[in-house]
């Protein structure tokens, strides 16, 4: 998940809560249309054979744009759904499930409450941190994430991730130093996803958010 040009963050998308075959058309589709580092899956209420089902539709399309598949939580399953990793959206109850999937498999941590949680994340050899991932229908304050990115770029090589709930959060991310812009919501609720993610690539340019 490294990007190849340290001054302008790459994307991820949650993928769009919806049966497998359109949530992989639509996936598709924000493929072409802008640079996803990654897609993860949420798997919260699937069971075993809708996630492999989901992972199976989506895999087809990560392959070909490069993206990497990320599976929410199921670390279990990432070897038989043919995904790339795992999303850890617990962290730091989850830390066991990082040696479980390095080195071969990507493991992201999430859920990060305190920079204590994050600091055990990086020690344990998550790929990614990220901030701003709603839970339990609640989402840490823009002003908390824009905290953690600042304190997290200035000290740490480990690439962070700042999830955005709208595209006018995403200046002053870029700006903190996310290294990735982690969306949902700002995407799919949209009538054109699809340009919508013109309009968000536009604001990943750091010359452009001053």
């Amino acid at each position: 998940m490294n990007r190849d040009d340290p001054g302008t963050p790459r994307l991820i998308l949650f993928a769009p809560p919806l049966p497998a075959e359109p949530a992989a058309a639509l996936v598709e589709a924000a493929c072409r249309a802008a640079d996803i580092a990654s897609v993860i899956l949420r798997t919260t209420g699937m069971d075993e054979q809708e996630i492999l089902t989901h992972a199976k539709l989506l895999s087809s399309t990560t392959q070909k744009s490069g993206a990497a598949l990320l599976l929410q939580d199921r670390a279990d399953l990432v070897p038989k759904a043919g995904a790339d990793g795992a999303h850890l959206s617990d962290f730091p109850a989850q830390v066991a499930l990082v040696a479980s999937l390095k080195p071969k498999f990507i493991a992201g941590a999430s859920g990060l409450v305190s920079r204590h949680d994050a600091m055990t994340a990086g020690e344990t050899g998550a790929d990614y941190v990220m901030f701003g991932e709603p839970r339990n229908g609640e989402r840490q304050t823009p002003e908390f994430v824009l905290d953690r990115i600042v304190w997290w770029a200035e000290i740490f090589q480990i690439p962070c991730v700042a999830c955005a709930k709208t595209p006018d959060e995403i200046p002053a991310l870029v700006r903190a130093g996310a290294d990735f812009i982690a969306l949902d919501e700002a995407v799919w609720r949209s009538d054109a996803p699809t340009e919508t993610l013109g309009q968000i690539t536009a604001l990943l340019q750091p010359e452009r958010t001053g």
